[in-house]
């Protein structure tokens, strides 16, 4: 699995006048209040912004951001399609409820994360932003590449459901057998290979999410 690694991050462009006018979904009404926050803050960890960064990008201030992500204030229509629009989130999928969401491995996109001799598929909804689980099949000799990459993500886990992989950092390499675990952050620089003459097949769960987008 291999992604690129991010360089500086790029100033947002702000969103004004007829880009922020964008009608969003109205749940219906309930007697309490919708809890949004934690999805907002999850979406805007996972791409590595502060507060700071996505105030000067929506023209919001950071008070009000915070307020928001803590389900203190409630935003008008237009901030909330700003502030989704900014963090690459469909507005819908914030009324959505992920938890008790089923994919069928059959039914599990495969996605391409890079690298060679590798089958990956999403396990977790592409809206998901506070966690996603990976699960790649590996060919003899699969690898991510020579280079090492990073995740803008807190935490990265690697389970072999079976065969072996080997994770390499810049001053180790770990070989993980059948039923072995390995957690490190993300950002730390790392490849992966599998060294073994047989298919081998790993789950990785990153927290949070690296990117999150539409079902």
């Amino acid at each position: 699995m291999q992604v690129d690694q991010r360089g500086p991050l790029v100033p947002l462009p702000r969103l004004t006048g007829e880009d922020a006018a964008v009608a969003a979904p109205h749940p219906a009404p309930s007697g309490e209040p919708l809890r949004i926050g934690a999805k907002l803050r999850a979406t805007r960890r996972a791409q590595g912004l502060t507060i700071d960064q996505l105030a000067e990008a929506t023209a919001l201030t950071k008070g009000f951001i915070s307020r928001v992500e803590r389900d203190e204030t409630s935003p008008s229509v237009a901030s909330l399609v700003t502030l989704c629009q900014v963090l690459s989130l469909p507005v819908g999928a914030l009324f959505d409820d992920p938890v008790q969401r089923v994919v069928p491995l059959a039914d599990a996109p495969l996605i391409n994360m890079g690298g060679s001799g590798a089958v990956e598929r999403l396990l977790t909804p592409r809206a998901e932003s506070r966690v996603q689980l990976l699960r790649s099949t590996l060919q003899p000799g699969a690898s991510g590449g020579s280079q090492l990459y990073t995740i803008n993500c807190e935490v990265e886990s690697v389970h072999v459901l079976r065969g072996r992989v080997t994770l390499r950092f810049a001053s180790e390499s770990v070989e993980l057998a059948e039923g072995d675990t390995l957690t490190f952050s993300g950002r730390d620089p790392h490849t992966w290979s599998n060294p073994a003459d047989v298919e081998s097949e790993i789950m990785w769960t990153i927290v949070p999410a690296a990117w999150s987008g539409s079902a």
